[in-house]
């Protein structure tokens, strides 16, 4: 009888445990199929497309996974950077973490340079790094239409549902990569005598080129708050600057402090994101829950639906525009 006892005893704990496993599989992230990626169409009539390129230095791993969590979408390609200052494990990190997101994985839209730059505030280190992201992001992907490029310090207002407007043309940068005339390459040797040449190599190559001169709007499309006169860097933006920050109709803002509490304020009304997580769009068709990721499944990723931080946006740019039609010469 003890014996007949123990053998049910054991059978029952056997069962329950399969049981348990089963159950725990069935709410597993991990535990439906591996989707195939939706097909992306590039052109018209199809939205546009972006190339991203995000940059820190050394301990701005995280910040530069969170910020491309948030900026994510299947149709962009996006090529990361840590500084020659950061670690070969940073740089090992960030790839393993970039793996966890079942979108990035089957997407393979994301890259990680492995032979770092170093930057500096003098010289034209910083161009030089830009112009270097802008090839690889030519050369993996020849589909994208505009470039933005983002520092770990930045961060965005609205989702990847948003308007195509950004910063650099993919037609400009062609120009100043593989230049037609010698103007992007002489400027690139003076400014390398110049402290922070970022701020002004791109505008003095594309105003001293007639084919692209006047094609300009004055605006960066971020939200900063600056001293009076200003310094080097705008203030850390908190919890007492989100309203008026979510009203500016800004694309991104800077700076922030890493992991500020105003982050979590923006993922949570702005980008409806979770820890982790890309912030979800129109594409994202996984079952809302709080042990899984939306964006894990998805259908077509062709398809957009702007919120309401894109239509603040929107604003933003009919303003610019109007104003820009109302000079005659932007430079």
């Amino acid at each position: 009888m003890g014996a007949e006892r123990k053998w049910f005893f054991s059978l029952l704990s056997l069962t329950f445990l399969s049981v348990l496993l089963l159950v725990l599989y069935s709410i597993s992230p991990f535990s439906s199929p591996r989707p195939f990626p939706s097909l992306v169409q590039l052109g018209l009539p199809y939205p546009p497309a972006f190339g991203y390129y995000i940059f820190g230095g050394k301990g701005d791993k995280d910040r530069i996974f969170r910020l491309l969590l948030a900026v994510y979408h299947p149709r962009n390609r996006y090529v990361l950077h840590l500084g020659a200052d950061a670690t070969d494990g940073e740089r090992y990190s960030l790839v393993v973490a970039l793996k966890s997101v079942p979108a990035i994985r089957s997407f393979s839209n994301v890259d990680v340079i492995g032979n770092p730059d170093r930057f500096s505030y003098m010289g034209s280190s910083y161009i030089a790094s830009t112009l270097h992201a802008a090839a690889i992001l030519m050369k993996v992907d020849p589909g994208w239409d505009w470039f933005i490029a983002l520092s770990a310090l930045d961060y965005p207002l609205l989702t990847q549902d948003g308007s195509p407007w950004i910063v650099l043309s993919r037609s400009f940068l062609e120009f100043c990569i593989f230049g037609w005339d010698n103007l992007p390459r002489t400027l690139l040797m003076y400014f390398n005598n110049v402290m922070l040449s970022e701020e002004s190599y791109f505008h003095t190559v594309i105003c001293n080129s007639p084919e692209l001169k006047n094609t300009t709007v004055n605006s960066d499309l971020r939200y900063m708050i600056w001293d009076n006169p200003p310094k080097m860097e705008p203030h850390f933006l908190n919890i007492s600057d989100y309203d008026q920050m979510a009203q500016s109709g800004a694309a991104f803002a800077r700076m922030f402090k890493e992991d500020d509490p105003v982050l979590d304020m923006v993922d949570e009304k702005i980008l409806k994101r979770k820890r982790n997580q890309a912030a979800p769009g129109a594409w994202c068709t996984g079952r809302k829950s709080w042990w899984s990721d939306t964006c894990s499944q998805w259908g077509d990723v062709n398809v957009l639906k702007p919120g309401p931080q894109a239509k603040k946006f929107a604003e933003t740019i009919t303003n610019l525009l109007d104003d820009w039609n109302s000079q005659s010469n932007q430079c």
